[in-house]
């Protein structure tokens, strides 16, 4: 009897063992942030208002590969001065290139649709907040050109390239593979660096200071430093609500809006880019975001 008693025990004991084995891992609930390109958002000025294309210049709707942001801040109102809100995220930064910059190699690129970043909620400030600041880092994106055929200079032919766009206030750049090929640049890049590969060829420059458009509304009353790329928008439908009792994740759509976010100087007027005719990158900001709570 005493045997029989000894091996219900362990059976039992067992048993027990076997459940709690099987109990699912507990789950915290997130804040999650992720980028969608939208083509059909509004095309905006750095003060937020409609934007027109300038006079001698053209532009397109670039076909984005990935983008990156290095700042990323929550504000409960319009009067929340940059930095005093609720910062969630700041990117890697080096001295390597000298000044403090963007850390080139460490910053998360993603894909259109990907999470570029996410927080247990436990960890999120709780609060009410009605305005996002995000900025960017970097942008990869494929654009139409035109340039000389080399069988026949009197022919024009179209095609395609891709850019590589960074938009932070200074990155540390050591390689950046654009498309198939890989640059070496081994120093600090003031924003409104480029580089472009076609046909396995590349090409680099630098646009004007100040060219980069950053929308931000709220510059009368909550303004950001000259080449921040600090891009401000209010939540759209409902503010973002953080009580610190959610059980589930609290998801935020970033809309971007590349609406002719890539645009130039149009040299002979024919709306095409065309590097080899002189036409030179003037803007490669974005034109706008737009966050939304899933």
């Amino acid at each position: 009897m005493k045997k029989n008693i000894g091996f219900l025990s362990i059976l039992v004991l067992s048993i027990i063992g076997i459940s709690s084995s099987c109990k699912k891992p507990v789950v915290e609930p997130k804040l999650i942030f992720k980028f969608e390109i939208d083509s059909t958002q509004q095309r905006l000025d750095n003060f937020g208002n409609p934007s027109s294309i300038a006079s001698g210049h053209a532009a397109q709707t670039p076909q984005f590969n990935t983008i990156s942001a290095h700042y990323l801040e929550l504000a409960a109102d319009m009067y929340t001065a940059l930095g005093a809100g609720t910062i969630l995220y700041k990117a890697d930064q080096t001295t390597l290139g000298g000044a403090n910059a963007i850390d080139f190699e460490k910053n998360t690129k993603v894909k259109d649709g990907e999470t570029f970043f996410s927080m247990p909620l436990k960890d999120a400030k709780a609060g009410t907040y009605q305005w996002m600041r995000l900025s960017l880092a970097y942008q990869n994106y494929d654009i139409v050109f035109k340039y000389k055929n080399p069988s026949d200079t009197a022919q024009d032919l179209i095609g395609t390239g891709t850019v590589a766009s960074f938009v932070g206030f200074n990155t540390y750049i050591k390689t950046v593979m654009v498309k198939s090929q890989s640059l070496t640049v081994n120093a600090n890049k003031l924003q409104g660096y480029w580089a472009f590969e076609t046909f396995g060829m590349l090409f680099s420059g630098q646009a004007p200071a100040g060219a980069t458009t950053v929308p931000n509304p709220l510059f009368a009353s909550s303004p950001i430093p000259a080449g921040s790329c600090v891009v401000t928008a209010e939540f759209s439908g409902a503010p973002l609500t953080i009580t610190g009792n959610e059980t589930e994740d609290i998801v935020v759509i970033v809309k971007v809006s590349n609406n002719k976010s890539f645009e130039w100087t149009d040299t002979n007027g024919d709306g095409y880019y065309q590097p080899d005719r002189g036409d030179v990158p003037t803007d490669m900001g974005v034109r706008g975001i737009q966050p939304i709570v899933q």
